[in-house]
């Protein structure tokens, strides 16, 4: 499995133990006897990243004192749910490479990486039901629901450059800040603590992970992709209007409209993202946009403030910081 970074690391230095028994769980849920699976499952563990929701759940429970030896099974859980939206993820986008290694897409083809989604949402979902407490299955059968709606529904509202922003802003939520939500709200509240630290919690993860979306919206746009880590300019090439080319569009002439409604659609153009910066500066977009995420964190910050000042209670804070300033 592949480690996160260095800064990450420090970070994550209070649930370190935590992580090192997730990684563990993780580790033996994905091997197969099948040589077709495990030759799949060994090629997508090298794009595993930062293990940020997997964390937080680690760190959450630390916060809050509900710490329980299940806890890095709860957070291996949510790591395979994470990792089966990033397969199927890229085949939306069509992207090409991430973690500088091919996507399971491009390796082998859609209708193999469909299924290897398919096979990592059911061992989570059979690893769940081994727990002895049920919050952690339901929980996150109704996160995974979720995630599907957001999906849906950003892919019916490609070219619609009309879209309201709390429109873009929730499915946004839906389909990243929710499993962000989840794994704060398991953390804090798993085997069955109290709700209202819970809510408490998965407002937290939602701030963060809308921020962590809208961040990722900018990278896609104007990060370069040997940072990134991943393909960029899969967005515009997919025509979806993200909340940094809805601020451009709004503020725009009648006669840039038309030429950002072209670099969306115009046949045969290879790289769409690089048309689009030809005849609109993103840049204001960009900025309004890492206003928006700055926001959010300010806010999920705030939420922390009834925990005692605590090792891991310091890293959630520091995590908001860290997301905001991320290249990758």
């Amino acid at each position: 499995m592949s480690q996160p970074s260095a800064e990450l690391i420090q970070l994550f230095q209070p649930v370190e133990e935590g992580l090192d028994a997730m990684r563990a769980c993780l580790t033996g849920q994905l091997e197969e006897t099948s040589g077709a699976v495990s030759d799949m499952t060994g090629h997508v563990s090298r794009f595993r990243g930062k293990q940020l929701r997997a964390a937080l759940v680690l760190l959450s429970a630390k916060a809050c004192g509900t710490y329980t030896a299940e806890h890095p099974s709860v957070a291996a859980v949510v790591e395979m749910i994470h990792l089966a939206t990033l397969v199927h993820d890229d085949i939306l986008d069509g992207a090409e490479v991430r973690r500088r290694v091919a996507c399971v897409n491009q390796r082998w083809d859609n209708q193999v990486a469909v299924l290897l989604g398919d096979f990592l949402y059911a061992r989570a979902f059979a690893l769940s039901t081994t727990l002895s407490s049920r919050l952690c299955s339901s929980l996150l059968a109704e996160t995974t629901r979720t995630l599907c709606i957001g999906e849906i529904e950003q892919s019916s509202r490609r070219y619609d450059f009309e879209v309201e922003r709390e429109t873009l802003e929730g499915i946004a939520a839906a389909k990243t800040a929710s499993l962000y939500a989840a794994a704060c709200e398991l953390g804090a509240r798993y085997p069955g603590g109290e709700v209202e630290l819970g809510e408490t919690m998965k407002g937290f993860g939602r701030d963060l992970g809308l921020a962590f979306q809208l961040v990722d919206d900018c990278l896609d746009l104007v990060g370069d992709s040997r940072v990134v880590g991943k393909s960029t300019g899969t967005d515009v090439q997919d025509g979806k209007v993200t909340l940094p080319v809805w601020f451009v569009y709004r503020d725009a002439s009648t006669a840039v409209r038309a030429a950002i409604r072209d670099a969306y659609t115009r046949p045969n153009v290879e790289d769409r993202a690089a048309l689009l910066k030809e005849v609109v500066d993103v840049r204001p977009g960009v900025d309004a946009t890492l206003a928006r995420a700055t926001a959010l964190l300010e806010g999920a910050r705030a939420r922390l403030a009834p925990l005692p000042e605590t090792p891991s209670r310091a890293s959630l804070e520091e995590i908001t910081r860290f997301v905001l300033r991320r290249t990758w």
